[in-house]
Formats: structure tokens, C-alpha cells, sequence
């Protein structure tokens, strides 16, 4: 760089662009450049006729936390309608979800209220009383004035020394010895050290500019303006009065313009956009953007009348003007922000709308200046996604669907509706003969449990069953994960392991590189198995990792996902190679008392205890092929994961299964693998801890060793913090079941949120961890709120089963 501030050029004059300069400028980095194709402010990108909804409540902690900050900095910049948001029911489901989403607001520390009927009334006289049967109040969700808000922050920038250029029509990003060095648009070039694409719909035609897939499809979605109506809004010669409306049941919303109502639609099917294909930026006025398309009359005919027959003053009403607006959307939903790690100072931030834009150009700039933003971001890291997922074809169809689901009540564990299948292991053939119960994760056909094993509920005794269940977390569960528990626990079962992600590090510096990135002690002898943290500079943690040392210079470590071998990647120097075996291999998990029975007859090697101990591996031969034989368990029970190349997998699951007969063996799904390892007090990265965690607050301080060396990280750690801790709950009546990111209070008052959660069939109660103030002893009682019920529940010591590791250790 060429001093102390870097030269930045963003490319993208819309909300995120002139957000991320507001942000930029205010900490320091004041050389910033912002160019647009089109005219300013008004630019002809999404911004420009955006409605400015605000909506705060999501499943997602960080999406909430975005939104909440954009509400509170557009306020502060007066380029906010304080109305608050009103989401209605009109059907039972609805009803339920809105209970849901309410939970999802406490626990993220959101101000929102279910409301009766007669109080919707009094929010939006408008309504028809008699379709309306709850509602969701959200006080502090409102109105941005999208491009007011996007000038307002280009004038703060340009104070503190930016600059915005419109009519740059960005044609190339110069590099030299991978880094960006400039942005060309036609005859000027900018000189920069960092770039960052904001081009909404138009990124990925930038990313292509440096062969970079931008997994974004620009949708057309409809959006009407009424003709003149006697709204509060117009009696109080104001833009807005009334709330925000939202209608999911038919995927409609509404705000006030004045003296008519505007009505936004997802009520009718996906048109995806070719945005190389829309018209110039040059000329562009409020009635004339690339943005904005001719609106199509027909698609928006059930919008209408589902319309009119929620608000009856819409009756006498007709469309005066309307359009198909372009926005982006993403294989799963969220925005798409980071650095390349092919180019050094490029930067991406991407498929943001006005709800979240100023929270995450907030997250964006602390990330490009010290590394580490007080947000989570793994939700929305460029590197999150698969393979298989970016594929144009499946980007176009993944899109859509999300299109299509913006407003459905969407179930934690609700696969993809295509493409499918798409991953499968080689053990697929036999799940499928098995009656496996397939959801997906990852692009992976993940068996949840098996309806071959039905035939032993009968068998299954009194103390291992599980209660009934209540429609919602009844949906995608079945008893028979109980039978698959059981076995696991008093027998024997075979869980297929081939989806979890890992990687193959080698070379003269392996050893050096993984010593760096994680917190345990890694030399160790060959054969050795460690569990450790990857931490990001703050001691935050990244990832959590099992690294196995099967050569002096080779390891093959477990890892939770594409962002850890980005991480690797990142840090890897030309003496380590680091690639991704987890197609070309398979994997077992061969669990429970009997593993041993099933396995020591098929192999001439030792693995007594102390022929292969516990966290330890090496090769063996098993059914005359070569297989990895890891001594680890993560439900707890005597047993191994057995590795061998995909080619010869399906001989050792016929194998293994062969000789499990005579040992009650079964076939397991995840739905029971997640119920036992919340039993053994394993975590889940990404649901129980992200980089807002540090290891001791997560409950994993064991798997620090500072006095190792250096490793990214160790000097931001602390022992005895006083912030929140990850708990261990159980609830009090055996029957009832919640499933995660739910409130916790404590004396009336909410003291945290659940993130995991799942029936503990060996404990015959419902397993939680949630993260609560530190100090809670077990035997402290806390209620966990699910839906309209509070629910009694118990501080627990952990692990629940097993806590001296006898059998695991045998």
C-alpha cells in the first residue's frame, strides 16, 4: 500500500456502497473512491426503487443484529419512518410461526409482541376483522428512505475526505503480483489498494472480470402502487403512519406513500433476470432504471384480490402505476461478503438489501481494518459455499426456491426441494434398501433414521421411549430415532460419517502450518488424533477441528465446512498442500458396547484398548481393503471411524454389516446422532459457538495449550471472563421438546437462548445448551419459552452420560 491509509474504491454507489464509505470514512480511511454506472444519487440499481422495509426478527442472530443497527444509524440520520411492523395471521400455521418469531426476537433482544385480533385493528384500522386471527408487533422495525439514506451518508463520507463518481461504467480491476492495483472505467483508471464489489445484481459480471463466481440471481419481484386512498398518512400530510404490514400467508406486504398504498408482492412465480441483458444506467429518472422491468399484469391478478380481501378499502381502489423490480437472491438466502483469497484486496459484498445494509457495511469495514467484526459473519462468508452449489444452474434453481420461500414457515431441518439428489455417499444403494429417511446438508443426502428399524419399536423398552411429539417438532422426527439411540447404546450401529468434510494437509510445513491455526498440541507421534480450535486474531472461535497425524508430514483433519480449508488456504505457504479428500473417501462411524465384537474378528490387528487407545488411529485391514481406523466417538460409545477410499466403501459397509447381524446391529441416522452427542456435551460450531465465543466462555478451555508456542489467537485469551457461558439444561417434564434458538428466563426476566437442542433418549428428557449469564450452578431453574408455553428446565453438570469416559475408554 502505498501509506498507512489505503486507497479503497468501491464500486456501487447504492445503499451498501455509500454505507460502507459512511463506515470506512468514520474510522480513519477517509481515501476512499466510490464509482457507479449510473447518475447520482439516483443510480438505476435496486436501492433506487427500493420499498425500505426494516424487519429486525429473523432465525438468524446476525441478520437480526444487521438490521437492528441499520434501523438505529438510519434513524439517527432522520432517513427513517419510525412506524414499527405488524406481520398477520390469517391461519392457525401462521398463528404458531408468529409465537415462533416472537421467540426468535427475545432471544435476540427484540421488542416485539403476538397481538389479538382487536389489536391488529387498532395498529391497521384497514384490516378485515374478520380473516385476522394474531398478529406479530415489532415497534422498532420501520421505513428506510433508501436513497435519502444513501445520500446522507455520501455527504458524511464525502466530509471526512471520500469521493463519488457517477457515469463510471467499471471495465477492468488491474493486478500485480496477486493484489488489485486499480479499477479501470473506460479512459480512467482509479489507483487503489483495496476494491470492493457493491454492484448488487451487477456483481457478478464484475466477479467475472477476475473469474471470480459472484452465486447470486437477480429476480424480478413485483411491486404496485395504488391510486389515491384516505390513509392516516394522508390526513397526517405524512409519508407513513401507519406500520409496516406484511401478509406471509399470501406472500404480500404494505407500506403507505402518502395518499396510496404500495403493495409488494411474492405471489407470483420467480423470474430470474439475465442482468447483462437489462437496459443502460445512463438517463436513469424514477420512472426510467435497468431496475426497474415492465410489470407483467397477469402475475400480479391473485396478488390483487388476495389484497382486497384483507384490506376491503382496496375495493374501490385500482393499480396506478407498477413494476418488476430486480432484486438479488442467493443459493441460501443470505448475503455473500468477503476477501478473495486469489486476489489480495478485493474485496465482495454482495445480495444485501436496505435491511441489513448498513449493519453489514458496519461488520464489513471493522473486518477490512482490524480483521475481526463484533458480528458473527460466517452466515454470509464468501468461501460458506460448496462446490455444487455454485454451479450456475443450480445457483438459478437454489435462488429461486428462496424466491418462492421468503414468507413460508420454514422448519429448522427443511431440506432443499432441488437439486436432489446431488451428493451420495457409496453407501446410498443400502440406505436406500434400508428405508432411510434422507434430509440434506450440504448438498449431501444425510440419512435422519431408518425404517427398517421400525420392526424393534416393540422391543424398545418403556424407559428408552420418547413421548409424543407436537406437530412442529414431531415434523422430520420419528420414534424410531429412539430405537436407533437405544441400539447405539446398548449394542452396536453404524452411522455413515462420509459427509463430514476432511481435508488432507501435508508437506515439510504441515505440521508448522496446523501448529499456527489451532490451539492444541499437535506434535505428536504418527498415529496420534487430537482434538483442537481454530481462533480467528481476538481468540474468537472460527472452527473446532479433529486432526489426525498419519505421517510425519501428512494429516488428515475434520473440519466443519469450505471456510476452514479457506482458512488453511489463506495461511498455507508454498511447503504445505492442503486439499479436500471428502469426496474420494468414506467414512463409518462403528459405535456401541459390541463395536469391538463386530470388528476385532475382521482384522488382524490389535485394536484391544491398549492396542489402539482411545484418540489414537492407524491402518488396518478390514474385509481385505485398506481402512483408517480412528479411535473416536462422538455419541459416546466404544467404537471407531472407519475411513477408506469411495471405491471400496461399499465392501466395508457390507462387511461390518455382515458381521454386526450376530450383534444386534442397526443402522443410524442423525436424528439420534445429535440426541447422544447433546448427552455428551459435545459442541456443534456454527449452532453453539461462532467467533462471538471464546474457548473458556464455550466450555472448551481444555483444548487450549498456550504453552505450546504461537498460534493465532493466544494472545487475545483470558481465563475467568464475566460474560456469558455456554449451559447445560434439561427440562423438567419429561414430554416436552424444544429445538433451538428459543429464550431463556430466569425469575421472569430473559437471561439467554438456547442453541441446540434435542430429546435425550438415554436421560428420558430434553437435552438444551443455551448461553446464560456465568455463575448458574446445577440445580439453578431457568424457563425455556416455546411458542406460547414457558417450559420448566434445570441447570445441569455435564456430560449427562458417562462423565468418567469409562466407556469410551474400554
Amino acid at each position: 500500500m502505498s501509506s498507512s491509509i489505503p486507497r479503497v474504491v468501491i464500486v456501487g454507489a447504492g445503499i451498501v456502497g455509500c454505507s460502507l464509505a459512511d463506515e470506512l470514512t468514520a474510522r480513519g480511511w477517509t481515501d476512499v473512491t466510490v464509482l457507479d454506472k449510473g447518475p447520482l444519487p439516483l443510480t438505476g440499481g435496486s436501492t433506487s426503487h427500493a420499498p425500505g422495509l426494516v424487519f429486525a426478527t429473523n432465525s438468524s442472530r446476525s441478520m437480526s443484529r444487521f438490521a437492528a443497527y441499520t434501523a438505529a444509524k438510519f434513524k439517527s440520520l432522520d432517513c427513517f419512518l419510525d412506524v414499527g411492523g405488524l406481520e398477520v395471521a390469517t391461519t392457525p400455521e401462521r398463528v404458531d410461526e408468529l409465537h415462533r418469531r416472537h421467540g426468535f426476537a427475545t432471544s435476540w433482544g427484540l421488542q416485539s409482541e403476538v397481538v389479538d385480533a382487536e389489536r391488529c385493528l387498532e395498529l391497521y384500522p384497514l384490516l378485515d376483522r374478520g380473516r385476522i386471527l394474531a398478529g406479530l408487533h415489532t415497534p422498532d422495525d420501520g421505513l428506510a428512505k433508501a436513497v435519502k439514506a444513501s445520500a446522507t451518508q455520501a455527504e458524511q463520507a464525502t466530509a471526512r475526505g471520500a469521493r463519488f463518481i457517477g457515469g463510471m461504467d467499471v471495465t477492468s480491476i488491474d493486478r500485480s503480483n496477486g493484489r488489485v492495483t486499480a479499477v479501470r472505467a473506460g479512459e480512467h483508471t482509479f489507483e487503489a489498494d483495496i476494491v470492493v464489489c457493491c454492484a448488487g445484481f451487477w456483481g457478478p459480471e464484475l466477479g467475472e472480470l477476475l473469474g471470480m463466481t459472484v452465486p447470486l440471481q437477480p429476480l424480478a419481484h413485483q411491486y404496485a402502487h395504488t391510486t389515491e386512498l384516505d390513509l392516516p398518512s394522508r390526513r397526517a400530510r405524512t409519508e407513513a403512519v401507519l406500520p409496516i404490514l406484511r401478509h406471509q400467508d399470501e406472500r404480500l406486504y404494505y407500506r403507505e406513500h402518502g395518499d396510496h398504498l404500495g403493495i409488494g408482492s411474492y405471489h407470483h412465480r420467480p423470474m430470474p433476470v439475465d442482468s447483462r441483458e437489462l437496459g443502460s444506467s445512463e438517463n436513469v429518472t424514477a420512472q426510467n432504471m435497468p431496475s426497474s422491468m415492465p410489470f407483467t399484469e397477469a402475475d400480479f391478478a391473485d396478488a390483487w384480490q388476495r389484497s382486497t380481501e384483507l384490506l376491503p378499502t382496496l375495493e374501490h381502489a385500482k393499480i396506478q402505476h407498477a413494476f418488476n423490480g430486480i432484486f438479488s437472491f442467493t443459493p441460501d438466502g443470505a448475503p455473500i461478503v468477503g476477501e478473495s483469497r486469489e486476489v489480495q484486496g478485493l474485496w465482495v459484498s454482495e445480495a444485501i438489501w436496505v435491511t441489513h445494509s448498513a449493519g453489514v457495511a458496519k461488520s464489513l469495514a471493522e473486518q477490512m481494518i482490524t480483521g475481526h467484526s463484533e458480528i458473527d459473519m460466517h452466515e454470509c462468508d464468501l468461501y460458506r459455499f460448496e462446490k455444487t452449489d455454485l454451479v450456475p444452474s443450480n445457483v438459478a434453481r437454489t435462488s429461486a426456491q428462496n424466491f418462492v420461500e421468503v414468507y413460508d414457515i420454514i422448519h429448522p431441518l427443511q431440506p432443499k426441494v432441488e437439486p436432489r439428489p446431488l451428493r451420495v455417499s457409496p453407501f446410498y444403494g443400502r440406505q436406500q434398501e434400508l428405508g432411510a429417511m434422507f434430509l440434506d446438508g450440504a448438498g449431501w443426502e444425510r440419512p435422519h433414521w431408518y425404517e427398517s428399524n421400525s420392526v424393534l419399536l416393540e422391543q424398545l423398552p418403556e424407559q428408552w421411549q420418547a413421548p409424543k411429539r407436537e406437530p412442529w417438532s414431531a415434523k422430520f422426527w420419528s420414534p424410531i430415532s429412539a430405537v436407533e439411540a437405544w441400539r447405539t447404546r446398548e449394542a452396536v450401529a453404524m452411522y455413515d460419517m462420509t459427509p463430514l468434510r476432511r481435508l488432507e494437509v501435508g508437506g515439510p510445513g504441515a505440521l508448522a502450518l496446523l501448529q499456527k491455526l489451532t490451539t492444541n498440541q499437535l506434535d505428536k507421534k504418527v498415529g496420534s488424533v487430537t482434538y483442537a480450535l481454530m481462533l480467528d486474531a481476538t481468540g474468537g472461535v472460527r472452527s473446532d477441528v479433529t486432526v489426525a497425524r498419519v505421517a510425519e508430514d501428512r494429516f488428515q483433519v475434520g473440519v466443519n465446512g469450505p471456510l476452514d480449508e479457506d482458512w488453511m488456504l489463506r495461511h498455507a505457504g508454498s511447503d504445505v498442500y492442503v486439499r479436500d479428500i471428502t469426496g474420494a473417501t468414506a467414512c463409518i462411524g462403528l459405535w456401541g458396547p459390541s463395536a469391538r465384537k463386530v470388528l476385532a474378528p475382521l482384522t488382524s490387528a490389535d485394536i484391544s484398548h491398549t492396542g489402539l487407545k482411545y484418540f489414537n488411529g492407524r491402518t488396518i485391514h478390514v474385509g481385505g481393503i485398506d481402512v483408517l481406523a480412528l479411535r473416536l466417538s462422538y455419541v459416546g460409545e466404544l467404537g471407531w471411524e472407519l475411513y477408506t477410499d469411495a471405491d471400496t466403501a461399499l465392501r466395508l459397509w457390507d462387511t461390518l454389516w455382515e458381521a454386526g447381524q450376530a450383534h444386534g446391529v442397526v443402522a443410524a441416522g442423525r436424528s439420534a446422532f445429535n440426541s447422544l452427542r447433546l448427552e455428551k456435551g459435545y459442541r456443534s460450531w456454527g449452532t453453539d459457538m461462532t467467533t462471538e465465543h471464546d474457548p473458556y466462555q464455550a466450555g472448551l478451555g481444555f483444548a487450549v495449550r498456550k504453552a505450546k508456542g504461537d498460534f493465532v489467537g493466544a494472545s487475545a485469551l483470558h481465563e475467568g471472563g464475566d460474560g456469558p457461558v455456554l449451559t447445560c439444561l434439561t427440562l423438567d417434564d419429561p414430554s416436552h421438546v424444544v429445538m433451538g434458538k428459543e429464550p431463556v428466563l430466569r425469575d421472569g426476566t430473559v437471561v439467554g437462548y438456547v442453541t441446540s437442542a434435542a430429546y435425550g433418549y438415554t436421560v428420558g428428557r430434553t437435552v438444551a445448551y443455551a448461553w446464560l449469564p456465568a455463575g448458574l450452578q446445577p440445580g439453578d431453574h431457568v424457563a425455556v419459552q416455546y411458542f406460547r408455553d414457558l417450559l420448566p428446565a434445570t441447570v445441569m453438570a455435564e456430560p449427562l452420560v458417562d462423565p468418567d469416559m469409562n466407556k469410551i475408554r474400554c
